[in-house]
């Protein structure tokens, strides 16, 4: 497979924004929180196993009142205040994360990691064949951008741990971060900024 890089003019709006940290930190956290599963769970006095009967009666043996044997300061007792199952994702405000994103960019941009290609297209799905493209293009890391849904680079890459194939719709922030270089079609391009300056 052929790549052919190209020199397109980027938008200064999306790629010459300016470097907002705290947005990008604020960006990162939010995606990993989303992500938690968020079903750590104990049990409390009420879910252990047994305790039902008070164990001795009230008063008259000389110890110590007790109600229950699965009391949480008993061996073997229910855990006080445990984790429970939530749910931990939350949402920044539409305005901050597109902040973010383009921050994220735009410091792409600035370090001179970008690669616009005129198409990206595989012959078959096969990990070799996208090992051999980005070897071509002096790359290692990186998070490739599509503006079609293509099964073969999809599948072409997903053995690869350090790159990820994503739709335009699918562009974030975390991944931007995570991987060095950021190869883009040149139609994936176009609907990146037709997306980010409407």
């Amino acid at each position: 497979m052929e790549v052919h890089v190209i020199q397109p003019q980027l938008s200064e709006a999306v790629f010459g924004a300016k470097t907002r940290a705290h947005l990008l930190h604020q960006a990162v956290v939010m995606q990993l929180a989303n992500r938690r599963a968020g079903t750590a769970a104990t049990k409390s006095k009420g879910f252990v196993r047994g305790g039902g009967k008070k164990p001795w009666r009230q008063k008259g043996t000389g110890r110590a009142r007790a109600g229950s044997i699965r009391s949480p300061i008993w061996v073997g007792g229910g855990t006080t205040f445990g984790p429970q199952p939530r749910d931990y994702s939350y949402r920044l405000p539409r305005t901050a994360r597109r902040e973010a994103l383009l921050s994220a960019l735009s410091l792409k941009n600035r370090e001179g990691k970008i690669i616009v290609v005129d198409k990206f297209e595989l012959e078959e799905a096969k990990t070799k064949l996208m090992v051999n493209a980005l070897a071509e293009l002096k790359v290692e890391s990186a998070v490739i951008i599509i503006a079609q849904p293509d099964a073969t680079i999809e599948r072409s890459a997903r053995n690869l741990p350090k790159v990820k194939v994503l739709r335009v719709d699918g562009v974030n922030v975390y991944d931007l971060l995570r991987y060095d270089h950021l190869i883009l079609t040149q139609e994936a391009l176009q609907r990146l900024e037709a997306r980010l300056t409407s």
